[in-house]
């Protein structure tokens, strides 16, 4: 069956208990956590031993679209199978779409659903779950996979299994019949579901029929289901793009545990033999990252005197800590993070309030990635703002103008290529020039090393908007830089 098995992977959502490392324009599935790839690359990475690119899809939202697909450049997805969302709509809506070409695309599908901003610390472990997930979806059972609680979390929903085994692999791994999913308890509930040992959280992680999922959506939600079949009738021509806004205009917001799982029968959980977490907030880390003889997670450049059980995070600059217990330091270039871990839940509320005031330590981080390099903001104020650029060899900026701004170039490391308006010339180092306000312009690196450029602003409107692309090398038609 393996010739019949997709992976869809869920690329949504802020992350927002994870802040200050993710922000709302760069989401958990962008970030680089325990390894030098992101979170989003080792999931391709992870089903890859199973599930060839080609039938790798990737469901994201329309202002995540262009760093996802950056991201994943060298992984061999093809664009066709970037599902983009205009609007989140909840895993029900971007399942079902995912599923229904999925479907039209091979009668036989199974699907694998990864979200993209997960950790699983064993990948042997993980394929020999899958494989034998495999092996129940084929009888039209929908597959969950459970982890084990390890404390009694209130953030996880929960899945309660039967004692009926559905079956079981050579080496013991069981399918176990579901009872009943239950959402987010309170503590003395989560004590009592850990205590019985009955109940396992609810990872996220499915596997199932195309056909088989879309029969039980049609069941529970027949609304849903019908913008599905519509939209299934226009993929792959020239109104598919009309089709999706039209579905999601008018789709139900709902998940897929509390629309469709929950009220199916033939539902099943395979308890997962690998270590996992959805690192839901800081203090989820624990269930993978490794620890010192003190029960520390030390990322980063950190410098510690007697702690105890905490997390302790730093991105670039020295982190030194003495003394603490059950704590969560986070710093990052631009923000940090203190409090006990046992409110690491809490980090949404902060963010909520960082939103409210209009803080741009909520939206992006001072660093921004780009497909030609990126930029990093060290400061701005009324009218100005400054920037150091960075060019990767080949890249180059789109040819674009600004309404509102203009920008002065200074060339610190590299040689540059700049167009402005109908001229073409290089730069050097400790060389600078204008572009004035509505000038086209481009910045470009034919070298062999980085290009670093400062760049300063000037203008009454400074944001990220203020860009009429004219040309670009990486099909981006946002305004974006």
């Amino acid at each position: 069956m393996r010739n019949h098995l997709y992976s869809v992977i869920l690329a949504g959502g802020s992350g927002t208990r994870f802040w200050p490392l993710s922000r709302e324009l760069y989401p958990k599935q962008l970030l680089k956590v325990l390894s030098d790839r992101t979170l989003i690359q080792e999931t391709v990475r992870r089903v890859t031993p199973l599930i060839p690119a080609e039938r790798v899809l990737v469901v994201t939202g329309a202002q995540h679209a262009e760093a996802v697909r950056f991201q994943l450049a060298g992984a061999g997805v093809p664009k066709a199978n970037f599902l983009v969302e205009p609007i989140g709509r909840n895993t029900a809506p971007a399942i079902g779409w995912a599923a229904e070409a999925i479907r039209r695309r091979d009668p036989e599908g199974i699907i694998l659903v990864m979200p993209s901003d997960h950790i699983i610390a064993e990948d042997g472990e993980f394929i020999r779950a899958v494989e034998l997930a495999v092996n129940v979806a084929q009888e039209k059972w929908l597959v969950t996979f459970g982890i084990k609680p390890s404390r009694p979390e209130t953030g996880y929903g929960y899945i309660q299994a039967q004692p009926k085994r559905l079956l079981q692999s050579q080496d013991e791994l069981t399918a176990l019949a579901v009872a009943r999913f239950v959402e987010k308890p309170d503590l003395p509930t989560a004590k009592r579901y850990v205590r019985s040992g009955k109940f396992y959280w609810n990872s996220g992680i499915f596997l199932w029929r195309a056909d088989a999922i879309l029969e039980e959506t049609k069941k529970s939600l027949p609304v849903l289901y019908s913008g599905l079949s519509r939209l299934g009738d226009l993929l792959d021509t020239p109104d598919q793009a009309r089709a999706v806004e039209e579905f999601y205009r008018d789709a139900e917001s709902i998940s897929i545990d509390y629309g469709v799982l929950q009220k199916a029968r033939r539902v099943a959980v395979i308890p997962a033999p690998f270590r996992w977490s959805d690192i839901g907030n800081w203090r989820s880390l624990e269930e993978v990252a490794d620890k010192d003889q003190a029960g520390n997670v030390c990322i980063g450049p950190i410098l510690d005197l007697g702690s105890q059980g905490s997390i302790l995070y730093g991105e670039q600059r020295l982190v030194a800590t003495i003394g603490l217990t059950d704590m969560v330091v986070v710093d990052t270039a631009d923000a940090t993070l203190v409090c006990p871990k046992d409110r690491a839940q809490d980090v949404k509320r902060l963010v909520e309030l960082l939103r409210e005031r209009k803080a741009p330590e909520q939206l992006i981080h001072r660093t921004v990635q780009r497909p030609w390099g990126s930029y990093t903001v060290f400061e701005e104020g009324p009218g100005y703002k400054v920037k150091r650029v960075t060019v990767t060899p080949g890249g180059r900026l789109s040819l674009q103008m600004h309404h509102k701004r203009s920008e002065h170039w200074v060339v610190t490391a590299g040689v540059a290529r700049v167009t402005c308006d109908q001229r073409v010339f290089d730069l050097h180092v400790n060389e600078s020039t204008a572009i004035p306000l509505g000038a086209a312009h481009r910045l470009e690196n034919l070298g062999e090393t980085v290009l670093h450029v400062i760049e300063t602003q000037c203008g009454d409107y400074l944001g990220e908007d203020d860009i009429v692309r004219l040309a670009d090398d990486y099909g981006r038609s946002e305004l974006k830089p």
